[in-house]
This record gives C-alpha cells, sequence and structure tokens, in this order.
C-alpha cells in the first residue's frame, strides 16, 4: 500500500485554487507544495518548518510564500483536499460497485491511506474548522457514507447499530501515529490488514451487542463542540 514521495506528488489530485485561474507551472507548484505538506504533516506532525515542505516539494521558499502566506491557509488546503479526495474516491466506488458495502470498503480503504487519524492535529490546532469550504467539504463526505451505509443496511451486509461517526473513528484510531513508532510511516503495514478486520467484523451476522448508541458524522461535530464550549481549568 506504501507508495513512493515522487508517485504521490506527481498523481495527487489536489483541489485548485478557489481564486483567479493559475498558470500551468503555478498550479503545478502549488499541487506538489500541498502534496508535500500532507506527507510531511503525517511523517511529522503538524510543526513541519515551512522550509522543509519547500525542499520536499522541490521549489524555493519564496515560491511557497506566494501561494500560502502562513501555516494555517496551508494546512487548510491539505486538510480541504484530502476531504474531497476520499469523498471523490467513494463516489466512484459508488457508481462502479453494484455492492454498496464493497464501495463503502473502497472509500474506507481511501481515508486510510491519507492517513487521516495522522492530520487530525491540524484540525485541532491550526485550521478554521468552522470555514464555509471545510464544512462544505465535510457535508458531501457525510451524504456519501450516510448512503453507503444505508444501502449496505438494505443489503443485509451492514450491521444495524453502526453509524457513519463510528466509522470514522475507528479509521482516525487506526491511523494515529504509535508513540515509539517513528509517526505514521512504521505503521503502514498494519493500517490497510486492521482495516480489514474491521470492516469484517461490521458484516457478522450474529453481532455482540454494542454498549451506547449508534454515532454518526454530525454527532461526532457536536461532541468537539461541547467539548470546546466548556471552561479549561487554570
Amino acid at each position: 500500500m506504501g507508495s513512493t514521495v515522487t508517485h504521490r506528488v506527481t498523481l495527487i489530485d489536489v483541489v485548485e485554487d478557489r481564486g483567479p485561474k493559475l498558470r500551468a507551472d503555478a498550479r503545478r507548484n502549488r499541487e506538489r507544495i500541498i502534496a508535500a505538506a500532507r506527507e510531511m504533516y503525517v511523517e511529522h506532525g503538524a510543526e513541519v518548518p515551512f522550509d522543509e515542505v519547500a525542499r520536499r516539494a522541490g521549489v524555493g521558499n519564496a515560491t511557497l510564500y506566494r501561494h500560502f502566506a502562513d501555516r494555517g491557509e496551508l494546512a487548510h488546503r491539505v486538510i480541504l483536499s484530502v476531504l474531497e479526495r476520499i469523498t471523490e474516491h467513494g463516489e466512484r466506488a459508488a457508481a462502479e460497485e453494484s455492492r454498496a458495502f464493497t464501495a463503502l470498503r473502497r472509500f474506507a480503504h481511501a481515508a486510510t491511506e491519507e492517513r487521516i487519524g495522522a492530520l487530525c492535529t491540524l484540525m485541532s490546532d491550526i485550521v478554521d474548522k468552522a470555514h464555509p469550504e471545510l464544512i462544505a467539504a465535510r457535508n458531501r463526505m457525510e451524504v456519501l457514507v450516510e448512503s453507503l451505509m444505508a444501502r449496505s443496511r438494505a443489503e443485509g451486509l451492514l450491521r444495524a447499530d453502526i453509524g457513519s461517526g463510528d466509522l470514522l473513528v475507528a479509521i482516525t484510531q487506526l491511523t494515529r501515529p504509535l508513540p515509539g513508532m517513528g509517526g505514521c510511516v512504521a505503521n503502514d503495514r498494519f493500517a490497510h490488514r486492521h482495516l480489514d478486520v474491521l470492516l469484517d467484523g461490521l458484516r457478522v451476522p450474529d453481532p455482540t451487542p454494542l454498549p451506547g448508541a449508534v454515532v454518526s458524522i454530525r454527532d461526532l461535530e457536536n461532541l468537539k463542540k461541547e467539548g470546546e464550549a466548556r471552561p479549561t481549568r487554570s
């Protein structure tokens, strides 16, 4: 499942700038920067220096700053590109597969390949979660996953007590860096294997009853808002 940096940077489908149309060379530089930043966030966390991102992308620091004024703007584009990419992957799978559960499995593996758990620190630290672009991207992903899960239940292939939030939390946990293992890179050979174990568990015909209620993606958003609203102890 692992890919070289060159492969990812060349083939990555990055969301285009919402501003004026960029020249082809400027657009390629922008895409390389976003791809390189995602890789480095996964490997080293949110505090990667800008000059290291520029070096990985093969551009100068001035080029990076022309496209992204600060760390928050770059992180925003990385998160947006990942959300849009995994949703597009799931939408293609939904159109191509005769069984919704197979499409759901493809979506889950695409999210795992992006190492979404390793990118959570960007959302919690330096990205505006209420930005309209991110809200729209999350809503689009939510509609897709809820639809695939509803169809999978109708097919008799998905247990009824699992929601979209349960699935996203599980993928996030699978793709978080393990302590003392040098980030997610050392985790790569386990994540997809363990995901298949998890997905097969969702198909058990006589499952163990789960504690608590079914959790949707919207429930997760509400839980985050509640946590952020709680006063911190001094």
